[in-house]
């Protein structure tokens, strides 16, 4: 139902965008969000997203950075990275549940694949 797409490899300091899309009922039915899991490390939280759009929250490690979005017309969901820094380098995948902004990952019912961004310095 969530498939991740839009990483790659970039330098730091460097911009990428992150997109999601889900079907239909996923789109405007759930709260959305991305998380990331580096080698060796757990999954973290980076951004969430209410089912209107309205209410957003982002992790102390990105804030100012990065930006969710989502566009429910297209069933997409978006994370804008700019400023990229070695320590952004994860799988980043996006989740779908009825979560609150502070859930933990164990609220998402729904994941997509995870989609690597590498930042190299």
């Amino acid at each position: 139902q969530l498939q991740a797409s839009g990483g790659g490899l970039v330098r730091a300091g460097g911009s990428l965008r992150l997109s999601c899309a889900a079907s239909a009922r996923t789109s405007s039915s759930y709260a959305m969000a991305w998380f990331r899991q580096a080698p060796g490390k757990e999954r973290d939280f980076v951004a969430a997203i209410t089912r209107n759009g309205v209410g957003t929250r982002t992790a102390d490690s990105v804030k100012g950075r990065f930006t969710i979005s989502r566009d429910n017309a297209k069933n997409t969901v978006y994370l804008q990275m700019n400023s990229l820094k070695p320590e952004d380098t994860a799988v980043y995948y996006c989740a779908a549940g009825f979560a609150a902004l502070d859930a933990p990952s164990t609220a998402y019912a729904y994941w997509g694949q995870g989609t690597q961004v590498t930042v190299s310095s």
